[in-house]
Formats: structure tokens, C-alpha cells, sequence
């Protein structure tokens, strides 16, 4: 099909609610309980199922706030979409920015776990090459389009759901054949329980979260995005959160004696404690499927914000809005992000986690905000249902949150805080110390087209 030089190619809109809560799940990643389990149980004093309460009831009031904002504004962008729309663009930069962190750090996370997990059931092959190796699968999926990705991801997310299933159920059989002291309700609250252990824990864990912010960068690949995608993000959240949370709680009852797990080799001491070697195999292989699901949704997502930005102007045009004339895909951040994964061969993991925290905190309470600022100050929606949605659910999300970020660790913020005065730095250059505005971004559903220079002659056929 011949058409002008100057014909848009657009994000391809393949994708339904189902497809969209797959790739939200695959994002957060089933298994990430287990991920920090030694950790995190240890900042919790034991009561890792009761901090996954605080931090679930705190993301469902934020993502109550995302759903009501991608209704508003229905394109791909995430947090620094709404914080622009609401605050204005020197915020809402300061808040992508932020949030990019996250972004940037998640692929890294799972590259390094990969690494971490393969390498020791291999040790013949070292991790450096697992690593490069997980990198260039990611990549070349992403490269070939979302709807690859979430097909992957369905029979990825699967697996760790089934194996979810066989772990509560086998240690449910093991707490009752050889009680080691623990009562059902001590992995939520105990004697031995207080508010900052379980809020400290909280802030660890809000990263296992992140899958429904990635939900809303799809909204320009979504049939019906005013509907599919707030309904993802709640359902994302929600089932995130119990399956989250119902691991946990086994766990807890498993091994109470949490003094003794190894930060490093935890969730293998559990595994061996529930189900033997047997138990402790499936584990390394479902967690390293869903590493690698995770991986692919989160260079997936973060390059589609990139995409955004770059096609508002606020990083250069030329290289983040450009898509592949076949694929429909950023294609140049996309290779850009892979480059960046290579970190995962240098960055101690530990890092990445507190690292991640600061940022997405950081986002949710603006999103928070920006529902208030949005719905009750700009548009004045009154109504008890509008002082219900747009008041005091967001000001639960913000309360919460904000009390979450404060939990961090000190690295959280010697860390992000560098990166956030970066940001500014970079935004008092793009708008020469504020004396003109930043471009303002197009929050109509048609995307523009490509840079002059790489605009093909003729557009590809629709995928199938």
C-alpha cells in the first residue's frame, strides 16, 4: 500500500484487557515474594505476610488513582503523563525522571536474579553469560513487537502461578505434620510485631508492585484503553497482592525461625524446608521463566515511556520517538535499554533494590495528587462519589506512600537523590533556567510521525 512520506505509523492497538492484566502480572512478577524473601523478612521481624497487607491496601488506593487518570489521559506515559496533565511540565519532568529510575533498574533486577540463579545450578557456564545471553532474548522480543511479548508472558506467568499453588499447598501439609511453633495468624502479627518493622518491610516490598504503573504505558496499544486498562490496573494490583501475600503467609508458618535464612539463598532454604531438592528445582526454573517474563514487560514498558517523552520533546525526538516501519516498536530505545542492561554485570543487586523504592514512591504519591488537583480543583466534580474517588482514596494513596518512602534505607536516598538533582539540572538546560516553557505534550490518541529523515515511503500491511 503506497502512501505519503509524511503518513504516521502509530503503536499498533492489538491488545484487551486480558492481555494487558497478563503482561501487568507478568511485570510484577508472581514469584518476587521470594525474591527479597530473606531480606525482607528480616526488616519485617518476621511478619513479611502483614507488611504485603500494608503495602497492598496503599497500592490500591494508587492504583484507584491510576484508573481514574488514564481516563483522562488515554496515552502511553505513566506517572509523568498525570503529573504533567495536572501540575505542569516542569513537575511532571521532575517525576518522570524519578520514575525512570525504576524503569531503568527493573530489566537489571531480573538480569542479575537470572544470572544469580543459573549460573549455580550451572556453574560450568559463568554468569556473565547468562546474563548477556537473557539480554539479547529480551531485546529481540521486545524488538518484534508487544504482542510477541505478552504472548510469552501468558504461558510465563502460568507457570508461576502453578507453581504459587504447589507451594502453599505442600506447605500447608508440612506446617500441619511438623508445627515448629509458629500460630496462623504470627506471619501478619505477633508479640514480637510493631508499625516500623512492618512499615519498613512495606517500603521493600513496594517494588513487587510496579506492574500496574506498566499497565497504564500501553493505553496507546489498548483497543478500548478508557476501559481495559483501568480495569488491569486494579485487577493487576489485586491479585498481585493476594498472591503476594498468601505466599507469605505459608512462609511465615513454614519458617518462623527467620534469624537463621540467608539473605542470599533464602528462598532456597524455604523451598528445601517445604518440598526437599525436588521442590527447590521447580522453584529455580519457574523463578527464572518468570524473571525473564518480568524482564521482557519491563524493558517493554519503560521504553514505551521513553517513546513518550521523546515524542513530547523532552528527551531528543530524533532517537526515542522513532518506530520500526515493520514492527511498530521503538526500536532505538529498546537497543538503548539493552546497552544499559549490561550494568547488571557490575551493579550489587542490593542497590538495585533500593534504588527502584525511591523513585516509584516518589511517582505514586504525585499520582495521588494529581487526582485531587485533576478531578476536585481543575474540572470541580462534587458529589459523594467524587469526594470518594477523587478525594479520599487518593489521599489514602498519598498518606501511604509518602509514609512508605520515608521507611527507606538511607541508600534509597543517597542514591535517588543525586538522580533527581540530575533531572533538574538536565530540565533548567531544555527550558534555559525556566525562562520558557518545556514542550507540551500531545495528549490526543494520534501519534505523530516519524522524524523526516526516517519516515519510510510506504507503512507495512497490519500485523496479524
Amino acid at each position: 500500500m503506497t502512501v505519503t512520506a509524511d503518513a504516521p505509523i502509530r503503536l499498533s492497538r492489538k491488545l484487551n484487557t486480558g492481555r494487558i492484566l497478563v503482561f501487568g502480572l507478568a511485570y510484577m512478577l508472581p514469584l518476587a515474594v521470594f525474591t527479597s524473601f530473606g531480606y525482607a523478612t528480616a526488616a519485617t521481624n518476621g511478619h513479611l505476610a502483614g507488611s504485603y497487607i500494608v503495602t497492598t491496601i496503599a497500592m490500591l488506593a494508587t492504583a484507584s488513582s491510576y484508573a481514574q487518570l488514564v481516563r483522562a489521559y488515554p496515552v502511553a506515559g505513566s506517572a509523568y503523563t498525570y503529573t504533567r496533565g495536572a501540575f505542569g511540565s516542569h513537575l511532571g519532568f521532575l517525576v518522570g525522571w524519578a520514575l525512570l529510575l525504576d524503569y531503568l533498574l527493573l530489566p537489571m533486577l531480573s538480569y542479575i536474579l537470572i544470572g544469580q540463579y543459573l549460573s549455580a545450578v550451572v556453574p560450568a557456564v559463568p554468569q556473565w553469560a547468562w546474563i548477556v545471553g537473557s539480554i539479547v532474548v529480551v531485546t529481540v522480543l521486545n524488538l518484534i513487537g508487544i504482542t510477541i511479548v505478552t504472548s510469552v508472558n501468558l504461558a510465563l506467568v502460568g507457570a508461576q502461578i502453578l507453581f504459587v499453588a504447589v507451594f502453599v499447598i505442600a506447605g500447608l501439609a508440612s506446617y500441619a505434620g511438623d508445627q515448629r511453633g509458629a500460630g496462623l495468624l504470627d506471619p501478619f502479627w505477633s508479640a514480637t510485631a510493631d508499625v516500623p518493622h512492618l512499615a519498613a518491610g512495606a517500603a521493600i516490598l513496594a517494588l513487587a508492585f510496579l506492574g500496574f504503573d506498566a499497565v497504564s504505558t500501553l493505553s496507546e496499544e489498548a483497543k478500548e484503553p478508557k476501559r481495559s486498562i483501568p480495569r488491569a490496573i486494579i485487577l493487576t494490583t489485586l491479585i498481585g497482592g493476594l498472591i503476594f501475600t498468601l505466599a507469605a503467609w505459608v512462609a511465615g508458618l513454614v519458617f518462623p525461625d527467620y534469624k537463621h535464612l540467608s539473605d542470599d539463598t533464602a528462598s532456597i532454604d524455604l523451598m528445601v524446608r517445604v518440598g526437599g531438592a525436588v521442590l527447590s528445582g521447580l522453584f529455580t526454573a519457574a523463578f527464572v521463566a518468570g524473571s525473564f517474563a518480568s524482564a521482557m514487560a519491563s524493558q517493554a514498558s519503560v521504553a514505551r515511556i521513553l517513546y513518550a517523552m521523546g515524542r513530547d520533546r523532552m528527551l531528543p525526538r530524533t532517537v526515542f520517538a522513532r518506530v520500526s516501519a515493520r514492527f511498530r516498536t521503538p526500536w532505538i530505545t529498546i537497543l538503548i535499554l539493552a546497552a544499559l542492561g549490561l550494568l547488571a554485570l557490575v551493579v550489587p543487586l542490593d542497590w538495585v533494590f533500593q534504588m527502584i523504592n525511591f523513585g516509584a514512591l516518589m511517582a505514586f504519591s504525585f499520582v495521588n495528587l494529581s487526582v485531587i488537583k485533576h478531578f476536585l480543583i481543575d474540572r470541580r466534580q462534587r458529589g459523594g462519589r467524587a469526594i470518594w474517588l477523587f478525594l479520599v482514596l487518593p489521599i489514602i494513596g498519598f498518606a501511604m506512600t509518602a509514609w512508605l518512602w520515608t521507611s527507606l534505607a538511607p541508600l534509597a536516598f543517597w542514591i535517588g537523590i543525586p538522580w533527581v538533582v540530575v533531572g533538574l539540572i538536565y530540565l533548567l538546560g531544555l527550558t534555559r533556567f525556566f525562562t520558557r516553557r518545556p514542550p507540551t505534550m500531545d495528549f490526543s490518541e494520534e501519534d505523530p510521525a516519524l522524524a523526516p529523515e526516517e519516515e519510510p515511503a510506504r507503512t507495512p500491511a497490519p500485523l496479524g
